[in-house]
Formats: structure tokens, sequence, C-alpha cells
């Protein structure tokens, strides 16, 4: 049996580390394409573009908003007729995975520049492509990994909690969907299974978020880079991306696939509707009740969503959460990556029991508050 583990090719973490990007990018050529999503463009860019410029010729654009099949034909004409030599994306998932995406056009390399910690996009050898109007529409599977990803912790840390709240609901995920898939030997984004490196990474991970996620959050929210801030950017953006890379994905990420087919939960993060996911998931395996307790205490505490309302879907009728539990079981999709036998009923049935778990959790907390007034 053989196991496959994919990493990029350099991950460069700390404060102030866009100055570096010029030097890393250099190593590539002398001219890259920067596609920069607005914030990044208008408001970072202009703090260390003299760094850049200074190792390699630069152009940059703005990228429209959504990593669709649209937006990534018209950038990758505009790069092409640049004439650059390494294509680079600074800005949230989307923007990364459309630079990832114009760089496969091209078949140049790509370099990786997270302005929030909000996924584990930057590492992997994957696009998440959408249609024009945000629905989930296919995974583009690259054929290598970022040779860059840079990450600028000064730069995450004046970003709104919530996108590095949000990063740890995706990373939450990677432990479960890693584990089941080693469980299972199912295949990781390879297709072939995960090796001990990537399941142990996997776990890591998720020991890295119970211990230091609250006071990532409380160091974010006062704009202070400290060791347990970069612990966890390190677990959102590295951790994860290898973890689920080379573990494999499950269930969360499917059940997160089939939300977006609802305009309520548009308006929220990719990593707040994988944290629903994943909970979701503990009740369709059947995890012990410790285990259960143990993740609702954690998205509580960092303040990730353990309800539907808490992903716009409080007023979902059954109808609506039936057409998610199809779409999260369509087939190809990852929930077949999970050891047990899957339909849609028992994938609608997990989402409504999550749903009652945490309102259920939030009465008791509303009870307990009024009992010390």
């Amino acid at each position: 049996m053989i196991s496959t583990t994919l990493f990029p090719g350099r991950y460069v973490q700390g404060y102030e580390a866009f100055r570096r990007l010029g030097r890393e990018m250099a190593r590539f050529g002398d001219k890259a394409y920067l596609i920069c999503a607005d914030r990044a463009l208008y408001d970072l860019l202009p703090n260390f573009k003299d760094d850049i410029e200074r190792d390699i010729g630069l152009e940059t654009q703005v990228f429209g908003g959504e990593c669709s099949d649209e937006e990534i034909g018209k950038l990758a004409g505009l790069a092409r007729a640049s004439g650059c030599s390494v294509i680079a994306g600074m800005g949230g998932g989307k923007t990364l995975d459309t630079a990832k995406a114009v760089a496969h056009e091209l078949k140049l390399p790509v370099a990786c520049a997270p302005t929030i910690a909000s996924t584990d996009a930057p590492c992997s050898a994957l696009a998440v492509v959408y249609t024009a109007t945000g629905e989930f529409k296919r995974y583009l599977v690259l054929p290598k990994n970022p040779e860059l990803v840079i990450v600028d912790t000064k730069v995450v840390v004046e970003a709104p909690p919530r996108f590095l709240v949000s990063g740890m609901g995706d990373a939450l995920a990677t432990w479960f969907e890693a584990e089941s898939c080693r469980k299972g030997y199912s295949p990781n984004m390879s297709g072939d299974i995960g090796s001990r490196a990537a399941y142990t990474l996997a776990s890591l991970c998720y020991e890295t978020l119970l211990e230091y996620g609250l006071l990532a959050r409380l160091s974010c929210e006062a704009q202070a880079v400290t060791p347990a801030l970069e612990r966890i950017v390190e677990a959102n953006t590295l951790l994860s991306g290898l973890g689920f890379e080379s573990g494999g994905l499950g269930a969360a990420h499917a059940i997160h696939n089939g939300l977006t087919a609802l305009e309520a939960s548009h308006s929220y993060w990719h990593g707040e509707k994988v944290a629903f996911g994943t909970l979701a998931s503990l009740f369709l395996t059947d995890k012990p009740r410790h285990t259960i307790e143990e993740v609702y205490d954690f998205c509580e505490e960092v303040g990730l969503p353990t309800t539907l309302d808490g992903v716009g879907l409080g007023d979902a009728s059954d109808a609506d959460l039936m057409k998610v539990a199809e779409l999260a079981t369509a087939e190809g999709e990852t929930i077949y990556n999970e050891p047990i036998p899957v339909t849609a009923q028992m994938v609608f049935s997990a989402m409504k029991a999550a749903d009652a778990e945490g309102r259920w959790r939030e009465g008791m907390a509303e009870l307990g508050s009024e009992a010390w007034e």
C-alpha cells in the first residue's frame, strides 16, 4: 500500500514577514503578478510594496471577489499579457485559490500571502471553485502545492478576530476527518492513503486549538502578536492545510458544501459552516458524549457557531435541510470517506441533532446566567 504526503515548497511565518515577499518570489523570476483582495491592495500593500520591489518587478490586480471559472479565466488572460514569471495572491482563501488556479493555467509558480488566518487554503494543491453567485461548484485539484506560503502575523492580528476564529472552525475539522480516513483507509487529496506524519500533524492541529484557541482570540482582540496567536495561525494555516490534504477530508466539508446551497448561509464564513459540519459529523459518526461536550465547549469558548441559527439557517425548513443533506451525499463527495455507510437521511438527522444540542446548551447557559442575577 502506497501513502503520499503533500507539502508546500516553503512556509514562512512571523511578524512583518511580508517585507520578505519580494526576496522569496525572486527565486522564481524577475516579475510577479500579484492578485490582491481590496484590503490587501489599498490598505496593506503600500506598507511593504517598496520592500517587495527592491527584489522583483511587480504588477498588481484587484480580485473580483469570487473564485469562479469566469474570474480565473479573466485574470489568467491579464497575467499572461503581463509577461510575469510568478503569480502571487494576497488576501483571503478565495483570493489565494484564484491565484493558484491562474498559476495552474499559465504553468507558473505561485506564492500565497494570506492576510487572514481564516482557512487552510494557502498550503494546498487545491482550489475550491464556486459559481459566480457563490454556490460550491467543484474542487480543482492542482498538480503541485504552492512554491511559497508566507504569513505576516502583524497583518493577521490587525484583521477582525472573526477571521481567526473562522480559521479555527476550518481547522477543527482536520483531525476528525483525517482520523475517519485513517480508520477507513480512505484516500487523501492525492488519491493515496495518508502517512503517519499527516495523521500526527492533524492530531497536533486539534490539540493546539484546544490549548491555545481562546488565548489567541483574546490576543487578536488586543491586536497583540503573542506565542499563542502564532501557534493558532500555524494551526489554522499549516497544520490544518497539511492535515486535510495529506490526511483526507470527510463529512464536515461535505456538509459545508451542502450548506452553501442555501443563500441565507452566504454571509457566513467557510470555517463557520465547516464548524457546524464538524458538530453534525459527531452525531453522524456516533462519537462518545465526552468528545461531543469537548468540541461544543471549544466552539462556545472561542465563538464558533453551535446551531443552525449560527450560520444563518435558524429558519431553514426540513425541506431546505434535506436539500443540504442530499448535496452533502452527492456522488463523489468526501462524506464517503467516513468509515460508515452514509445516507442523506442520516445527514439530515445529524444536522438536526447538532442544532438541538447547541440550542439546549444555549438554554442551559441562559438559565445559569439568570440564577446568578
